[in-house]
């Protein structure tokens, strides 16, 4: 994995990892980056992110509002967001009632779409697009197959956001339906397993995907095919990693390790 004039030397720990082929980069006050950017990769549930930035403009055009009524009864586009709707993780089954449970739901994903689609008057991969100019090519929750340079988009958003206001993005970063036990998956239960609108946020979660530099505050998300996208407020900076090779115990190690590699350069700098 060749890589880049700019890069910091944490970001070249991913000539270590299994991964046949990897490419990881910051964004923020610092740009560096290391492995083929142009390279296609699945994202998996790294697609969420992108995802819920397009249904937060739906919000500020108008289309939707966080409290209108979406999905199984009792829940809302705010529940369907945040996990918090009751749906069954791959199923249309209802677990639990809205506001009970942080249930992780890709079926919570797909039929928030389908509800916009509705009030859109278009198809969700259509409204999608529009919003960020790349093709959502499946699932709203896991369909994403692009290359690193293109999740930078979303990441450069997560900063200092275009597309919608930033007081929208900061209410997506407050944690929604506060004091939920869920299970992340991957790494088990957690009391509370706090979540805002579409975006992971790490709070006091350990273990975790990211490292034990990074800041409560930080958001993002990782997804089942290899990869991940997490943004540190107080860091000032995003990391972005894509992969051909599966999350696993692999990714438990290497991802914390690769996160505080990272912020501990940048605070030597």
């Amino acid at each position: 994995m060749p890589g880049s004039v700019d890069a910091m030397e944490a970001l070249r720990q991913v000539q270590g990892w299994p991964a046949d082929h990897g490419a990881v980069a910051i964004a923020g006050r610092v740009e560096a980056s290391f492995g083929d950017l142009a390279r296609p990769f699945a994202w998996a549930s790294v697609t969420k992110l992108a995802s819920a930035v397009a249904v937060l403009v739906a919000v500020e055009e108008g289309i939707v509002d966080l409290d209108e009524s979406a999905g199984p009864p009792g829940s809302t586009v705010r529940h369907l967001l945040s996990h918090a709707s009751g749906l069954a993780p791959d199923e249309p089954t209802q677990l639990a009632s809205p506001g009970e449970r942080r249930i992780y739901s890709n079926v919570g994903f797909e039929t928030l779409a389908a509800h916009l689609a509705v009030r859109a008057e278009m198809p969700f991969a259509s409204y999608f697009e529009s919003v960020w100019g790349f093709p959502l090519g499946g699932s709203p929750a896991h369909g994403v197959v692009a290359p690193l340079r293109t999740l930078l988009e979303v990441a450069r958003e997560l900063l200092a956001p275009s597309r919608v206001a930033r007081e929208t993005l900061a209410e997506a970063g407050v944690v929604q339906f506060p004091g939920l036990t869920g299970v992340l998956p991957g790494f088990g239960r957690f009391e509370p397993n706090d979540w805002g609108l579409g975006l992971e946020l790490r709070g006091a979660k350990t273990p975790h995907w990211t490292g034990v530099r990074n800041s409560p505050a930080t958001v993002g998300h990782f997804g089942r095919a290899g990869g991940f996208l997490w943004v540190d407020p107080e860091a000032g900076i995003a990391l972005a990693c894509l992969t051909d090779l599966d999350f696993g115990d692999w990714a438990k190690d290497a991802w914390p390790r690769l996160s505080d590699a990272v912020l501990a350069e940048l605070s030597e700098r």
